[in-house]
């Protein structure tokens, strides 16, 4: 319990998690957040002024969590093939976690990246910018071939949705997934890489 001049964002966002996972995104309010929190829903909205930017503030967060370690691979030094493959096997780890540990959470915020566009598309453009950085770097270093690096880094993203849109979340747990990814890896690496 947190007294309201002691309430912070991270507290507010904690508690809006577990209601989401005890009642899901159509029955869960912010007057359930602050009961968990022992606060009047008037400090909830202090810091969100609306249950829509509450929604979109749990849902960027929850967004940022689960591929924070992704922008660190994009940056380190090392050879491009190697960064941009464990750039996109991190990601689907990331998802195939989240979707099989908490498939209820998983689904609750399915639901609200459906409702939250822009943040979902100002997340998918960091993503994919991520993604251009690695083939930038691989270009530079005579790694890939000479091309487009924005619209080939969104070709690359959107090449292996089937290991990170929740739209195939349902195949994740199949044993062979992972054998599918390498194949589709290779298939990915064999059009960027530089002719030899």
């Amino acid at each position: 319990m947190a007294t309201d001049s002691a309430l912070t964002r991270e507290q507010i966002l904690s508690a809006t998690e577990g209601v989401l996972r005890r009642f899901g995104p159509t029955k869960a309010t912010v007057v359930d957040v602050a009961r968990t929190l022992g606060v009047s829903h008037g400090s909830v909205y202090r810091f969100f002024s609306s249950k829509a930017a509450l929604r979109e503030a749990v849902t960027e967060r929850w967004l940022a969590q689960a591929h924070d370690e992704l922008r660190f691979i994009a940056i380190e030094p090392g050879p491009a093939a190697e960064r941009l493959h464990r750039w996109l096997a991190t990601l689907f780890a990331a998802k195939r976690k989240k979707a099989l540990d908490d498939p209820q959470l998983f689904a609750t915020y399915t639901t609200l990246v459906g409702e939250t566009s822009s943040i979902v598309d100002a997340h998918l453009d960091a993503l994919t910018d991520q993604i251009a950085q690695i083939i930038q770097d691989g270009i530079e270093k005579g790694e890939f071939r000479h091309t487009p690096i924005a619209s080939t880094a969104r070709a690359v993203f959107e090449a292996t949705a089937h290991f990170h849109h929740p739209a195939h979340a349902s195949g994740w747990s199949d044993p062979a997934a992972g054998d599918r990814f390498e194949t589709l890896w290779k298939l990915v690496l064999r059009g960027l890489a530089a002719d030899t």
